[in-house]
């Protein structure tokens, strides 16, 4: 019976994750993207452009007023959620560390108990071999 692959420390974190922080956690890792900023950038640009030269209705007039409420309204639901994110990262950073912390010593633990049978084979090698030295001794000395 096989038990299939053991789980990382980053799937164990990604199953305690609920709908709301995963949700949080992609809308910080788009918002933190090129591909974001760039559409961001495409997006207010044709805004400006269509209610500079339009020609029969200009939705939000210079100084754009209400492309600065949307500006405002992103940036006060943005950083909250990207603080949540970066709160997250910290957990998943401590998870990592104590599973590493965790790795070690069981590495530690199986290191010395290989050193304890590699001495043990050592000195039972040493006493066959003063054994067998020994027993050489006592046929030269017949």
């Amino acid at each position: 019976m096989s038990k299939g692959p053991k789980k990382t420390w980053h799937a164990k974190h990604a199953e305690t994750l609920g709908f709301g922080q995963r949700l949080a956690d992609k809308v910080a890792n788009n918002m933190g993207s090129w591909r974001f900023i760039i559409i961001q950038t495409i997006i207010v640009a044709i805004w400006m452009i269509l209610n500079v030269v339009a020609f029969c209705y200009h939705w939000d007039v210079y100084p754009f007023i209400l492309l600065n409420l949307v500006f405002s309204t992103q940036a006060a639901y943005a950083a909250p959620i990207i603080m949540m994110a970066q709160n997250r990262q910290n957990e998943r950073d401590r998870a990592h560390a104590e599973e590493d912390f965790q790795t070690n010593v069981d590495a530690k633990l199986e290191i010395e108990a290989l050193a304890k049978q590699l001495n043990t084979i050592e000195v039972e090698k040493l006493d066959v071999i003063i054994k067998m030295l020994n027993e050489m001794k006592a046929e030269k000395g017949k």
